[in-house]
């Protein structure tokens, strides 16, 4: 008898329908002599309905109290879920993430586990039951619940299979594996059969929406046994794993980002510690940086040019004028990161210029770039976007 994980994304369990479905992929794996704990995300769009409800009472709303709403959403699916399966005469029970020991630190809204007291899992486990997990959330020390972020229930899946020292877990998603492009906007995207941790990683953080880049991770670090499927069907999907066992490609995918935003830091004091100064301001706050420009100004000066996440520009522009109120500060929103991932371009030259050629082909110009031994990304102007994907995917892809 083994023991899988399976995660459900919001538009698996969207509707009875779906939820019905799911519950018959679920006990079709109980029947086969496994041991199963399910993950769930919120039904559809909900969290965004959730989003919108509590912007009209307060737009202003704490995020321990934005937590404690959000994490409402999980735990209609998980009851639902139950409720279904319980209908079809298997046994199940339906845990927050609290009651199934899933431990946080108090970032809310974007919290990071610190672990998991399996007890409880394992006595449930014990009388043979099926196990519903809420997704995206756990309880801090103070007792509240947080929540993980967006697609946070990855990572949950993910961190429920490594404490448990699951054999296998199986992201369910509306795509039925991991893609060299977004199948839906480049016609000639191929499935691929298998990818690396890394690849995955960076394809993950990078922009492609199969995977949070978190539980890539855990994958990682855990030597999950991690797999992509499709919850609508019944198809081979991808799996995620070491990368000595992986057939080594020139470029693994294409990704975009277009949630992202440049800004540009003019005129700073050209004197050791500035940039130190400036993202130390900005690490404080929890804001990342991605790609980093600094070039020379003028007397004795330098510009440091950075992207952040858009859902981090406000903040990000708010610390900025508060540390350097006479300097000038610009940002542009109307920018997307695409990138080329693949461990097998540190072995051959001209990956770049192939890339760069490609784009040069398309008409669209580069902003900035930035590369390191298993991608390259560039910033180019939002409306090129989906035409720079294709024009890229072509030229590596075939």
């Amino acid at each position: 008898m083994g023991l899988i994980v399976q995660k459900f994304g919001g538009t698996s369990v969207a509707n009875t329908e779906r939820i019905n479905y799911v519950a018959k992929i679920v006990t079709d794996t109980y029947k086969k002599g496994n041991n199963v704990v399910v993950v769930v995300s919120a039904q559809g769009d909900m969290t965004d309905d959730l989003i919108e409800k509590a912007a009209e009472i307060n737009p202003s709303a704490s995020k321990r109290e934005m937590d404690m709403l959000l994490s409402t959403g999980e735990q209609i699916s998980a009851s639902l879920l139950a409720m279904a399966i319980s209908a079809m005469d298997f046994p199940v029970v339906s845990l927050n993430a609290w009651q199934a020991g899933i431990v946080s630190d108090s970032n809310y809204s974007n919290a990071r586990i610190k672990r998991i007291e399996t007890e409880r899992l394992n006595k449930e486990l014990d009388k043979n039951n099926i196990i519903i997990v809420t997704g995206f959330q756990g309880i801090n020390k103070y007792d509240d619940i947080t929540t993980l972020g967006r697609g946070g229930s990855d990572t949950s899946a993910v961190a429920l299979a490594a404490a448990l020292k699951a054999d296998l877990c199986q992201i369910y998603t509306d795509v039925d594996g991991v893609y060299t492009a977004d199948p839906r906007k480049v016609k000639t995207a191929k499935k691929l059969k298998e990818i690396s941790y890394d690849d995955m990683l960076e394809l993950a953080t990078l922009g492609a929406q199969v995977l949070q880049n978190r539980s890539v991770e855990l994958a990682k670090k855990y030597h999950v046994n991690l797999e992509v499927v499709s919850s609508f069907e019944n198809k081979e999907g991808t799996k995620v794993k070491e990368a000595e066992t992986v057939e080594k490609m020139l470029i693994t995918g294409v990704a975009k980002d277009d949630k992202v935003a440049r800004i540009s830091v003019v005129g700073l004091e050209d004197v050791p510690g500035v940039a130190f100064r400036l993202f130390s301001l900005l690490g404080q706050k929890n804001v990342n940086v991605d790609i980093i420009l600094q070039s020379i100004g003028r007397n004795n000066t330098k510009d440091i040019t950075f992207t952040v996440g858009l859902d981090k520009l406000e903040e990000a522009m708010d610390v900025l004028h508060k540390a350097y109120p006479s300097t000038e500060i610009s940002y542009n929103d109307n920018v997307s990161k695409v990138s080329i991932v693949g461990s097998g371009m540190q072995s051959n030259a001209g990956v770049a210029a192939k890339m760069f050629e490609a784009l040069y082909s398309a008409g669209i110009n580069i902003k900035m770039i930035s590369t390191s031994e298993i991608k390259i990304s560039v910033l180019i102007d939002k409306k090129d976007t989906d035409k720079a994907v294709e024009y890229i995917h072509d030229a590596f892809i075939r």
